[in-house]
């Protein structure tokens, strides 16, 4: 117990503040930087990596938001093929010693992926997920969009284990159902945008016994069709964090199965808030993250 004060400090001195840029953030490196910008959940659960660990953690992170937005950077499909595929092509040369482009993204990336050994199978199922990013049709079914979420989520999270020098089959096997979880919940925390944006995550089959028409789930409200489609996506992820815990993790996976506690926590959230995802409370950031994280990480559980 009397380490805890030592991971409040950390939380407190490192978490990001939504509202507040720090002065900190100046001296990290760009793929740090970046991640600090666009993913609070990631940048948080570094900080409870080693310190020799954290900066490949930071790339692939980096790595990660940089596909993850393809689609809202293009105007077409076509393009955003041909923006996956210059990523295609810049991991197959990080692997095959190829020349590396000056990009801070992928100078870091590279940097990790030639020093840490880690699995080219992993940022190829990653970058070909994406693809499904272009498209506007909802996903057939539930088993459909899990496998998205596994490629989307537990690949980095698979590779997040190989940064931590962790290759055992049980937290490879938990980060497979928390990657899942976590990419599940995040999906409904942003499903009013992507709506807004074209984009639909209810899938057909889960529509259907809901009785949601797709046309209503682009409307900027709630319905019980709505509610209860989206009840069934959070069982989904609530079943997967489950099945993680049901493995012993070393200590050391502990910094890349962290998003389950971010997972746990949204899906409280969205069961009080009756699964209407455009109820206010949900727009506020769980301003105990930090402390949440922390608590985790001290006693070896997620």
């Amino acid at each position: 117990m009397a380490t805890i004060p030592g991971y409040v400090k950390e939380v407190r001195r490192k978490t990001p503040v939504p509202e507040r840029r720090s002065t900190e953030e100046d001296r990290l490196t760009p793929v740090a930087a970046l991640v600090r910008r666009h993913d609070r959940d990631r940048f948080q659960t570094v900080l409870f990596a080693p310190a020799a660990r954290r900066e490949a953690l930071f790339a692939l992170y980096a790595f990660n938001y940089e596909i993850a937005r393809v689609r809202e950077s293009v105007t077409e499909p076509m393009l955003g093929q041909i923006r996956l595929q210059w990523w295609h092509e810049n991991i197959a040369a990080a692997f095959e010693g190829g020349p590396v482009r000056h990009h801070p993204v992928v100078e870091a990336l590279t940097t990790a992926i030639r020093g840490l050994a880690l699995s080219r199978v992993h940022f190829d199922r990653m970058i070909d997920a994406r693809e499904d990013d272009l498209a506007n049709e909802p996903p057939a079914s539930l088993a459909a969009l899990e496998d998205y979420a596994e490629g989307t989520s537990s690949r980095l999270i698979y590779l997040a284990l190989e940064v931590l020098e962790v290759r055992d089959v049980a937290p490879i096997e938990s980060g497979r159902h928390v990657g899942i979880a976590y990419a599940l919940s995040g999906l409904l925390r942003a499903a009013p945008f992507l709506a807004a944006a074209g984009r639909t995550i209810i899938p057909r089959d889960i529509a259907a016994r809901s009785g949601l028409e797709f046309g209503d789930f682009r409307r900027p409200q709630s319905s019980p069709a709505l509610c209860a489609a989206v009840a069934g996506i959070a069982a989904a992820a609530s079943r997967h964090l489950e099945v993680a815990r049901v493995h012993r993790i070393p200590r050391a996976a502990i910094p890349a199965l962290l998003p389950a506690v971010i997972a746990r926590q949204s899906l409280t959230r969205l069961q009080r808030a009756r699964y209407d995802l455009f109820d206010v409370a949900l727009a506020t950031p769980d301003r105990l993250q930090g402390w949440r994280l922390a608590t985790a990480a001290l006693f070896n559980r997620f």
